[in-house]
């Protein structure tokens, strides 16, 4: 055996890049959708924007107070979105809370059409062109749902598309707990 060179001009690069290599492994087994959000347990964030029907009107965080509701961010460039929609639609058409949303970086008129041939199970939809109050609410990507209670304070966040699983065995049990709170 020759005797290796372990001059800082080679070994430095090599720890740095084993040390990359195993933080993106450990990163393998974690669940995106398990990201917790900062806003659970607290006031939704403030917000006032035109609404995507009616500019001249708008939707803001108070609309929440009052009423148990979703408030669901999507887009129709978003492929998971169109595969939510359905389950969005069954929920408003159940009742029992309130859904509205936030159309996130968008074209109006592909957004209008949009809920015009998918059907509109939103209350209300704030139309966000430039992506700030999604930003202001922690979202990374499109769609994200969170439960907001009838005093406006979030108490829970879906990443990703909410599926029959989610709406069966974690959202309309949470809607129960919130409408028993309420009493």
């Amino acid at each position: 055996f020759t005797r290796m060179n372990f001059s800082p001009r080679f070994t430095l690069p090599l720890l740095i890049f084993m040390g990359l290599v195993l933080f993106l492994f450990a990163g393998l087994g974690k669940d995106p959708r398990r990201v917790p959000s900062p806003f659970i347990g607290k006031p939704a964030p403030s917000f006032q924007l035109p609404l995507l029907d009616n500019p001249e009107r708008s939707l803001g965080h108070r609309d929440f107070i009052g009423k148990i509701s979703l408030f669901n961010v999507w887009a129709t460039w978003c492929v998971s979105c169109r595969a939510e929609h359905e389950i969005l639609v069954q929920i408003a058409k159940q009742g029992g809370v309130a859904v509205f949303g936030l159309n996130y970086k968008d074209q109006r008129p592909a957004a209008l059409r949009w809920l015009e041939q998918l059907g509109n199970p939103y209350l209300a939809n704030a139309f966000d062109v430039n992506g700030r109050a999604a930003i202001d609410w922690g979202v990374y990507g499109t769609p994200e749902t969170f439960l907001i209670d009838a005093r406006g304070i979030v108490r829970h966040k879906f990443i990703g598309p909410i599926t029959q699983d989610d709406l069966k065995n974690v959202l309309l049990p949470m809607i129960a707990r919130l409408k028993a709170e309420v009493g």
